[in-house]
């Protein structure tokens, strides 16, 4: 375990530091091999509560329109183990992950700063306390009962490891779109911005037995899961479950797919947000017809190496802005604690990041990482909100109006994250 700490100065010159954390080393193939397990399960919330995604919707949903899912991949090579956890979900408080990570690495003996947990950040579920404080007793039971969930979770898909072989590639799927569109009055706000950058690349990985049958397929794609709006009432997985169920009517229903959400902070789907289900539907086919494209040009080899790193970032606050349009000053608020985790799966990059990451910042990692397929994964291991570009705050608009960022975050991240997966 290593801890640094660096000082550095923005370009307002204010002074903050970075406290790092850094643990985990690079792992050689044990005589064993790398061997993996895979798992699924049903997180469909039994009651109605709270939707969570959207502040005007305050009444419990009506209806299950399609179930939510959480998934497990599990590595190991004998002297070090990986798990990854992701769900149908808006994103997780930094104290359900903690607490989480701690009870699973109790069951089963994974290092804490091995342990993913993601969302897909979809704003067709419930309320996971995530964001919100005051919540119902039915929110706190369906909170705890997530947990266990995700433990068992965890169990089951590091009991019985085998062998594999894994291959990587990569689509593309223009449904996605740059969301910081211009207004007349001079301000930045929510709709479709054709002509700034959207980073359409549909990342994915796949992961067979030695016999060839498929264990798991991986997925990530920048974009939010908000096709689905604030006048649905009805649960749903967004389009990262119509993809889902897309790849599993192709390849086997009892393939576990495995969907992450790229850096979109600053990206939408096309279609949406309403409460239309044929274009609810239409997103998730669109993107998964794109994976299982991909897929189908995957070669797949044995994995020969396993790695895991994991640091914090901690940068200046702010609070809320009053509106949407530039502004001059930022008030300050509590510091913000970003937590990296990079993954090293064969010539597979995983990479963490507690927070919103808007696109540039995530095209940025990929283009420098010397792997083919660096994937950046938002909303792991806590919800640090919307992490800026530079240039970004002196357009304005929503992201820069909410994140609990000062500007001067984006060079430090993005060089420590390189740092990371350099050092795998």
């Amino acid at each position: 375990m290593k801890r640094i700490v660096l000082t550095l100065f923005s370009a307002g010159l204010m002074i903050f530091s970075i406290f790092t954390e850094v643990s985990g080393q690079k792992a050689g193939q044990s005589q064993a091999g790398v061997l993996m397990g895979a798992c699924q399960i049903d997180i469909t919330p039994g009651l109605p509560i709270p939707m969570s995604g959207y502040e005007a919707r305050k009444t419990p949903f009506t209806g299950v329109h399609d179930k939510l899912y959480a998934s497990a991949l599990f590595f190991t090579d004998g002297s070090e183990s990986l798990l990854l956890i992701t769900a149908d979900l808006i994103g997780y408080s930094r104290q359900f992950v903690e607490e989480t990570q701690k009870l699973i690495a109790e069951k089963t003996g994974i290092a804490l700063e091995n342990i993913m947990i993601t969302a897909a950040h979809n704003h067709g579920g419930p309320v996971t306390m995530a964001y919100e404080r005051e919540v119902l007793k039915e929110v706190e039971e369906y909170v705890k009962d997530l947990q266990k969930k995700f433990i068992d979770l965890a169990v089951r898909a590091s009991e019985k490891p085998i062998h594999f072989r894994m291959g990587t590639g990569s689509g593309s799927c223009d449904m996605n779109i740059n969301r910081r569109a211009d207004f007349a009055d001079g301000s930045v706000w929510l709709g479709r911005a054709p002509g700034k950058p959207c980073d359409h690349e549909v990342q994915v990985a796949r992961f067979e037995d030695l016999d060839g049958k498929i264990l798991a397929v991986y997925i990530n794609w920048p974009c939010h899961a908000t096709t689905t709006g604030q006048d649905n009432y009805q649960i749903t997985a967004d389009w990262p479950g119509g993809a889902a169920r897309y790849i599993k009517k192709q390849l086997g229903e009892e393939t576990v797919v495995s969907v992450t959400a790229g850096a979109s902070g600053d990206i939408n789907p096309i279609y949406g947000p309403g409460k239309d289900f044929r274009e609810i539907e239409a997103m998730g086919f669109l993107a998964g017809k794109s994976a299982y494209e991909a897929l189908a040009e995957v070669k797949t080899k044995p994995a020969s190496t396993l790695g895991a790193v994991y640091a914090s970032l901690t940068f200046p606050g702010k609070k809320v802005s009053k509106d949407h349009f530039p502004q001059t000053t930022y008030e300050s608020g509590p510091d913000v604690k970003l937590h990296l985790t990079v993954f090293r799966i064969g010539h597979l990059i995983l990479t963490g990041i507690s927070g919103e990451l808007m696109n540039e910042i995530g095209s940025a990692i990929k283009t420098a990482s010397p792997y083919s397929v660096t994937s950046v994964i938002t909303h792991c291991n806590g919800s640090s909100g919307y992490i800026c570009t530079d240039k970004a705050f002196p357009e304005g608009g929503y992201e820069v109006k909410v994140t609990r960022l000062m500007p001067g975050a984006e060079k430090p991240l993005t060089e420590k994250v390189l740092e990371m997966i350099n050092s795998l």
